[in-house]
């Protein structure tokens, strides 16, 4: 069951220039991560920001590869995290999701970025396929309005 939200507020009004961002996605579900990706880009697009794609082995590896990417001589204004992870029989869902979740927290803290997180960590693919959808309820789109939001605040803080 997917809770129901408030209607989506129009493009996110960032001062100064076009943000520039990354997507680092982990394609494992590969179907699920395209529906993410399409909903972050819908959302990008209307806010006028433009964007690269880095795809990465798997979930595990998406905060490195933002730690690695802020050592590269590229800007980026921000970044999405997209992937997802499914339940399976062992407990490596439980250490995967939990050091991956802490792990984008931990980057985006310490080196002060804006980050959009967009992992799904579901018990079904039938979970993940309803939160990647073309509809209100998709959860890379909601990545990107929020770390939207986080260059908006950034840039009205004077901080960039």
């Amino acid at each position: 069951m997917i809770t129901e939200k408030p209607p989506r507020e129009r493009a996110l009004r960032i001062p100064g220039p076009y943000p520039h961002l990354l997507v680092v996605r982990a394609p494992y579900y590969r179907a699920v991560v395209e529906g993410l990706t399409e909903g972050a880009i819908s959302v990008l697009g209307t806010a006028g920001a433009t964007h690269g794609i880095l795809d990465v082995f798997g979930a595990f590896e998406l905060p490195q590869v933002i730690r690695l990417a802020l050592r590269g001589r590229r800007h980026f204004d921000g970044y999405i995290a997209l992937g997802c992870v499914v339940r399976g029989e062992t407990d490596n869902y439980d250490f995967l999701c939990g050091a991956t979740m802490q792990g984008l927290m931990d980057v985006s803290i310490r080196y002060g970025i804006a980050l959009g997180n967009g992992l799904l960590t579901v018990d079904t693919l039938a979970q993940a396929e309803a939160r990647s959808a073309a509809d209100e309820h998709n959860k890379g789109a909601e990545a990107a309005e929020a770390v939207l939001g986080q260059i908006s605040a950034t840039r009205r803080l004077g901080s960039w």
